[in-house]
């Protein structure tokens, strides 16, 4: 849902009001009545202009901090005494602007956690030489970016001239959010000087603020193949512990873990014997089930009679399809027909073994002995009452 200002309060061009076909925004039920159905809020170049008073901004922190979440992508807007940063939402935000705007061509750069982390890693791929370094591809040109100070939690995945922070994450309570400082990412969009990884890098950014699995920075799961496996470990880490294979009969194998590409470890591992497997390695886990890829019980998934017509037809019994009915049930005798129209028999056998026996007492026996001599007590009185 998109919204853009048209007309703010301070513009005055004498039109009445009953004469303009703008619709006047709803501040309350986005930011009150309505905000906790969002699934991600964005500020794009956004700045106070005296609509939304510092209390919704104060319910949009709250948002955050119980699982919202909030990108904001910023222009100069955000260096100035009117930044949505002087706001209640202010203290969830991952940086701080030095009121500086650096106005100069650079190319975006990958940090080194960047390239670790699931929203940025692998963006440069397709743009990088064979000897240029991976964490400064050829992407297009931009021309601004605004000074911020990041938060001491935040991560910087993208940087600007001189290693200026440009795109940084963090995480705030339950919930994320993500401040991109410059507002000429359009330019990839564009293919301004060579463009770059626009369409990609907003879909994870946006992705990962709302908290799809597969874009989180610590995970563990593993790809099956037959009896063997392919353990996958994501971390921002630069290094990782053994994974943790536990067997169907709960033996461990310790399996290294190599790194293959920044931030993903990997090892191939092939199991035993079928079954169901557990994975762990520090705090991640993971469970899969190794086995054929067409099991024996999968080959013919039609209910049918035909594989038991031989064995029950020693027995006189019958085979009767649930879908005309539930059938009855009777006792006969050894020999007889055990089933027919309508019903199917049971054979009372009479075979049974008792395997243990526990006699446990209702109370313990100096409990029974006061309650019968309380009872005997009781009764003499009320006769002796008489």
């Amino acid at each position: 849902m998109h919204f853009t200002i048209l007309r703010p309060p301070e513009k005055q061009d004498g039109v009445p009001v009953e004469e303009l076909s703008l619709i006047a925004f709803p501040t309350r039920e986005l930011f009150i009545e309505k905000i906790d159905e969002f699934d991600l809020i964005v500020f794009d170049r956004y700045r106070r202009r005296g609509i939304l008073p510092s209390d919704y901004f104060a319910n949009v922190a709250r948002y955050v901090e119980e699982g919202g979440a909030v990108l904001v992508t910023a222009g100069p807007e955000y260096a100035g005494a009117d930044s949505i940063y002087r706001s209640p939402l202010g203290f969830v935000l991952p940086g701080a602007p030095s009121a500086r705007v650096v106005e100069r061509a650079f190319r975006p750069e990958l940090t080194e956690l960047g390239a670790r982390h699931p929203v940025t890693s692998g963006l440069a791929d397709p743009w990088i030489e064979a000897d240029t370094d991976p964490l400064r591809p050829d992407w297009g040109r931009w021309f601004r970016q605004v000074e911020i100070e990041p938060t001491q939690s935040a991560t910087v995945a993208l940087a600007g001239p001189d290693d200026r922070p440009l795109l940084t994450l963090d995480r705030v309570g339950d919930g994320r959010v993500a401040l991109l400082a410059s507002d000429q990412v359009w330019l990839w969009g564009r293919g301004y000087d060579g463009g770059g990884p626009q369409l990609d890098l907003l879909r994870r950014l946006a992705h990962w603020m709302m908290k799809e699995p597969e874009l989180e920075e610590e995970a563990l799961w593993a790809e099956p193949s037959g009896l063997s496996m392919r353990i996958i470990r994501r971390s921002l880490s630069e290094e990782v512990g053994p994974a943790t294979v536990t067997a169907p009969d709960g033996t461990e194998t310790q399996v290294p873990l190599e790194e293959v590409e920044p931030g993903r470890f990997e090892a191939r591992w092939t199991a035993p014997r079928m079954g169901l497997y557990r994975l762990a390695e520090g705090e991640q886990s993971a469970v899969i089930a190794l086995g054929p890829a067409a099991p024996r019980e999968f080959e013919q998934t039609i209910a049918g009679g035909e594989a038991l017509e031989t064995a029950v037809a020693a027995t006189r019994g019958g085979i009767v399809s649930m879908e005309d009915g539930l059938p009855t049930l009777r006792d006969v005798r050894p020999g007889r027909p055990a089933a027919g129209r309508g019903w199917i028999g049971l054979t009372p056998r009479g075979a049974y073994r008792t395997l243990d026996l526990t006699v446990t007492p209702l109370l313990p026996a100096w409990v029974l002995l006061a309650l019968a001599a309380g009872l005997m007590l009781g009764a003499w009185l009320r006769e002796a009452r008489r």
